[in-house]
């Protein structure tokens, strides 16, 4: 199974999960995003890859006029639900359903380290966007990412391998660094292309976070769902012992790093 089709066999049925959870995480870099792209009133956007919606739902509050696209229907079930003055549009980069120069602003907020072929998708992503208009895109950056990283580090510390189906590395990885980032913009023709890095920490209650990460996320959730229970409480074992590194609050929460970079650029 190549990358794509591993992404669009995974995600279905984590919608409301992921909400729970990793949505929390990746709403962080909402306001950075739409700051980059100057949203305001009347700005036509397209929130592509918009899962539940926390980028929609502040670009409505800007004033803006939003399709938010999504490869998974049950996340756009979600965003329709909740923001009925939105254009929900099932779409799948690097081949979207739109015409040329559509959209004044296009921002992705952790998608783009989702598709199998990251310079197609920047160059659809050009076709899109108006001559002038402007995109910003969120990627993690490894390792200082270890909000997420505590999953595959418990996988690997409890010796569990990869299945057979589970891609090992994300395509998008080798441009996950800030000159990489910038320079596949700048390749697909986006002027003043540059990439800045995003630090923040993530505090969450240790089983909760397993829950919803697990259960709500495509990659974490293929590798460890499809073990045997023995197998699942090693490595939940090795979450735990992972977990108790980071500074813990007297409400039992923990404080977990993360790190992502925000590429930006004009059309």
């Amino acid at each position: 199974m190549d990358f794509d089709a591993f992404e669009r066999a995974n995600w279905p049925g984590r919608a409301e999960a992921y909400d729970r959870g990793f949505a929390r995480l990746t709403a962080h870099t909402v306001e950075p995003l739409l700051n980059s792209t100057r949203v305001g009133p009347r700005t036509r956007l397209l929130d592509i890859g918009c899962g539940p919606g926390p980028v929609t739902a502040a670009a409505l509050e800007l004033g803006a006029q939003v399709t938010s696209a999504d490869a998974d229907l049950d996340m756009l079930e979600v965003v329709a639900r909740r923001h009925p003055h939105t254009h929900v549009q099932l779409a799948t980069l690097p081949e979207l359903p739109f015409p040329d120069e559509e959209f004044d602003a296009v921002v992705g907020n952790y998608v783009i380290n989702h598709t199998g072929n990251p310079p197609a998708a920047i160059e659809e992503l050009y076709r899109v966007l108006r001559p002038g208009g402007r995109i910003a895109l969120t990627c993690w950056r490894y390792p200082d990412m270890r909000a997420n990283k505590v999953f595959s580090e418990a996988v690997q510390a409890a010796e569990v391998g990869q299945p057979d189906d589970v891609p090992a590395a994300q395509p998008f990885g080798v441009y996950a660094e800030p000159k990489a980032f910038a320079g596949l913009l700048g390749a697909a023709g986006f002027a003043g292309a540059g990439a800045d890095t995003l630090r923040w920490e993530h505090t969450v209650d240790p089983g909760a976070w397993w829950d919803d990460v697990v259960a709500g996320t495509a990659c974490n959730g293929a590798v460890i769902n499809r073990q045997d229970p023995s197998t699942v409480a090693k490595i939940r074992a090795e979450y735990d012992r992972i977990i108790a590194t980071f500074p813990v609050g007297e409400d039992g929460r923990v404080t977990l790093p993360a790190c992502a970079l925000l590429a930006h650029g004009t059309r």
